[in-house]
């Protein structure tokens, strides 16, 4: 443990001149507080390893942002970066539905248990309608949200390869449905996308140099260009960019359809106009 001058000036060497010696003392220092707070979470059913791994990245996190002028300890201020790293590998890793991200929610899932003890609440079976309504009225959330919280809380992961079946002779994720697109699907769907592009690459050919640059950058790009943008690199105006645009996307359109009509007679369904 670190004393208040020398975790000071510590802090300093590592702010002003990105000394590592001195950050790895910084850090090293408070693994313990590392390793307390994460058996803080062991309730969840995660590793402690993977809890104490992910609060260490947060207590690296603090070390970058931490000023030892704002008049506080390194512990105080790395405890809620440490707090917020293993609260989202709870929630990441908790439970293979989907849970609540808001602020509200996060603080339901994590107080919960906390808050029936207070109230007595620590037997099996829904919570009573008075206990529902106490915790959503202090937590601001909805009261169905507690009661569904609750049921989750109390029935806790169950992991995919846990065996089933009066032998257990098969795993829980052999019963599921595959829900996604079966590989002749995919294989079609490739060749299809293939063929659109080809079409789509071949009509590109009708237009003129601007025009194709104007398509490129308004409809092919991730972050499309604005007409402002364009306007000022050919020196025209905004409107002008705009019905550029327009004519070349109508003769793309004809082009497209014109390939696509003649390659009908080999199987290929038209396109829709």
């Amino acid at each position: 443990m670190l004393g208040p001058e020398e975790e000071r000036g510590l802090a300093l060497r590592w702010r002003d001149h990105r000394d590592p010696e001195a950050a790895r003392r910084l850090a090293a220092s408070h693994l313990r507080l590392v390793v307390r707070m994460a058996r803080g979470y062991a309730g969840y059913g995660l590793p402690l390893g993977d809890l104490v791994a992910e609060g260490n990245l947060g207590l690296v996190r603090a070390l970058a942002r931490f000023d030892p002028e704002r008049g506080f300890r390194f512990s105080t201020y790395a405890m809620w970066w440490i707090k917020a790293a293993m609260q989202e590998h709870v929630l990441h890793n908790w439970s293979l539905v989907k849970l609540g991200t808001t602020a509200a929610q996060k603080k339901l899932f994590f107080r919960l248990r906390r808050l029936k003890a207070r109230l007595g609440e620590t037997g099996g079976g829904d919570l009573p309608a008075e206990a529902v309504a106490s915790i959503a009225r202090e937590l601001g959330v909805r009261e169905d949200e507690v009661v569904e919280m609750d049921r989750r809380l109390a029935a806790g992961d169950a992991s995919l390869n846990a065996r089933v079946g009066e032998d257990g002779d098969r795993e829980w994720q052999d019963a599921l449905v595959d829900e996604g697109q079966d590989q002749e699907g995919r294989v079609a769907e490739a060749s299809e996308l293939a063929w659109r592009r080809a079409l789509l690459a071949g009509a590109l050919g009708v237009l003129d140099p601007r025009e194709r640059r104007i398509v490129d950058e308004r409809r092919l790009r991730e972050e499309p260009a604005t007409l402002e943008d364009l306007a000022r690199v050919y020196g025209v105006s905004r409107e002008r960019i705009r019905q550029v645009e327009v004519r070349a996307l109508e003769k793309l359109r004809e082009a497209v359809l014109a390939a696509a009509a003649a390659n009908d007679a080999g199987g290929r369904p038209a396109l829709a106009a």
